[in-house]
């Protein structure tokens, strides 16, 4: 569970999706430098053909094995930030420090989180009290998917979820 990509520009609170849509990590998805991998995103994020989201009213039973397979996966990478928030309480709790040196501080806790994992650290105990989000349905849908990038997500669930 390490952290491989960190965007740390805008200041306050930023949707997601719009954090990725001026990343490098996006234009390098965009250029074919990842041929065969994929993302996983919540229903705020537009469906890509790299870029999976859930179904927002799956019907049979091959979408309901989707979405699952879907939320379950994505659980482990919020796993990794609640990891990350607890090994480094200053992520939830706020800085009080010049903007820039608040986005050197979120990389640096990234590099020091690999670090403890590279080394066997164990994780913080749970019970430290931080917000942590739950994956579920998300209610932040952006409308204005596309039908081909569409047709991509359907595919993987015809060929994986059907069974």
């Amino acid at each position: 569970m390490r952290i491989i990509d960190v965007v740390a520009r805008w200041p306050g609170s930023v949707h997601d999706a719009t954090i990725f849509q001026h990343s490098r990590l996006r234009q390098r998805f965009e250029e074919g430098d990842f041929q065969s991998g994929i993302l996983l995103g919540n229903s705020g994020y537009p469906i890509k053909k790299y870029l999976l989201t859930p179904l927002l009213h799956p019907i049979p039973e091959a979408e309901n094995r989707y979405n699952n397979a879907h939320i379950q996966t994505r659980n482990i990478v919020e796993r990794v930030f609640g990891v990350w928030k607890r090994r480094f309480p200053v992520l939830s709790l706020g800085m009080r420090v010049k903007m820039e040196t608040v986005q050197d501080i979120i990389v640096a806790t990234a590099f020091l989180h690999n670090i403890a994992r590279n080394r066997n650290e164990e994780e913080p105990p749970v019970y430290v009290d931080l917000p942590d989000e739950e994956i579920g349905d998300d209610e932040n849908y952006i409308g204005g998917i596309p039908i081909g990038d569409n047709n991509v997500r359907q595919a993987l669930i015809d060929e994986y979820f059907s069974r």
